[in-house]
């Protein structure tokens, strides 16, 4: 589960914001929102509010490439990384980003620091605590040289072939977790890591994500069950029976084969095979719904767009719910009415154990029923006079600001917690 995330120099965010899940002294709706791991108290969740483009959407994206930098490590040290630093100022883009994050695999707390620009990762750290803070490995990069360096603490056991190999692995653009990827070595403190970046933390759920086929695929290789959708479907009530899945070969287009040859994204006799005979895809052929006790299907095609929205978020739920991970998703209220998000919310917190949610939203709704929210899971983005992101908790207000008795929607729609649009004049002149 992830305990802090910073970022810094990224996107529009400037200085160095902090998105936590520790959760606060409050025990209101504990048994639903925290769980405690070796004492320390994290929440499943976090909701994010800001006006448009003030980076909401960056924090995820943030984590995100974060989770790409240690598992997609560059194969050749002439690649560059995608570095956007904040450039509404003269010295940032001449700066590096910093990401920070910690978090816990099997109980075990880990710290992991990375700063890095567009040619190189400059330095990286990894701790972990077993009880007290220990160093697993720091790594410096000589730019001039474009070599890496990599130092152990004096707890890790390791041999000097070890550490040989894994500096070679590991190009002056790659992680360490990244170089050791690429390594056949045993190495327990950073496979642990490694496997929480894989299994654990999960890529970013964007609105025009395509949900639906993930969630067929996942039907249909039995990764989660169909029955289980369907369930959640009908509490939604949607009146869904069942789904219907079919198969039905693809041909793919030349420039998409082009695309498969050019960038190996398989074998070549895989790639041949694909050429000739197409691909086979599982597709949502209807949904059964049931009136009156008589089953009908209607065709995917003719689902209203809340339905299949639900439909995905229906299974990256039972995901959620199966086995522990994070999943962080933009603009979760899309296409949902106001008592569908707030279901989907419940069922999440409801359920899940060992799960967590970060999600961007514009569903205020929730702010009038302090009956299913706590405060310091309620996050809220701004911008600052030199238009930098500033991510701050509800709980970080006083009670001058927020009291027990505060209307907390009318207080945020008022103005009173900022994150909202300072819009102008309505009127338009048009110069004809």
């Amino acid at each position: 589960m992830i305990l802090n995330f910073s970022i810094q120099n990224f996107g529009p965010i400037k200085e160095k914001q902090t998105l936590s899940f520790e959760a606060d002294k409050s025990t209101h709706l504990e048994d639903a929102y925290v769980i405690t791991i070796k004492g320390q108290r994290i929440l499943k969740i976090a909701l994010i509010y800001g006006a448009n483009a003030s980076g909401k959407t960056t924090v995820l994206k943030a984590l995100n490439f974060l989770r790409d930098l240690v598992l997609k490590p560059k194969s050749k040290k002439t690649e560059e990384l995608d570095f956007k630093p904040f450039l509404f100022d003269a010295n940032t883009p001449r700066k590096n980003s910093f990401f920070s994050l910690e978090f816990y695999q099997n109980e075990i707390k880990y710290l992991y620091e990375v700063e890095y620009y567009s040619k190189a990762i400059v330095s990286e750290e990894l701790y972990f605590y077993s009880p007290n803070k220990a160093n697993i490995f720091k790594r410096k990069t000589n730019l001039e040289r474009q070599f890496t360096e990599i130092s152990f603490g004096s707890k890790i056991k390791k041999d000097k072939t070890f550490e040989k190999t894994l500096a070679s692995n590991t190009l002056w653009n790659n992680t360490v977790l990244g170089g050791y990827l690429k390594t056949n070595i045993e190495f327990n403190e950073l496979q642990e890591v490694v496997d929480w970046f894989e299994n654990y933390l999960k890529p970013i759920v964007l609105a025009q994500t395509d949900l639906e086929n993930f969630v067929t695929q996942k039907i249909h290789f039995k990764e989660i069950s169909d029955l289980d959708v369907v369930s959640i479907l009908k509490k939604a009530d949607l009146n869904i029976s069942n789904i219907l899945i079919e198969e039905k070969i693809e041909i793919l287009p030349d420039g998409m084969i082009d695309f498969l040859k050019k960038t190996q994204a398989a074998p070549n006799d895989e790639i041949k095979k694909i050429e000739e005979q197409g691909i086979m895809r599982r597709i949502i052929h209807a949904l059964a719904h049931e009136v009156n006790n008589v089953t009908y299907p209607l065709p995917w095609e003719e689902e209203s767009q809340g339905t299949r929205r639900y439909y995905g978020l229906a299974g990256l739920l039972v995901f959620l719910l199966s086995t522990p991970k994070i999943v962080p998703i933009d603009e979760l209220e899309s296409s949902l009415h106001p008592d569908l998000f707030q279901h989907f919310l419940l069922s999440f917190l409801l359920n899940s154990h060992n799960s967590q949610l970060i999600a961007t939203t514009h569903n205020r709704e929730i702010f009038d029923n302090k009956d299913i929210f706590r405060n310091d899971a309620i996050w809220f983005t701004d911008k600052s006079g030199s238009s930098a992101t500033e991510l701050y908790s509800l709980a970080d207000f006083g009670s001058t600001v927020v009291r027990d008795t505060t209307n907390i929607l009318n207080a945020y729609k008022s103005g009173k917690l900022s994150g909202i649009p300072n819009l102008r004049d309505p009127y338009i002149d048009i110069e004809s």
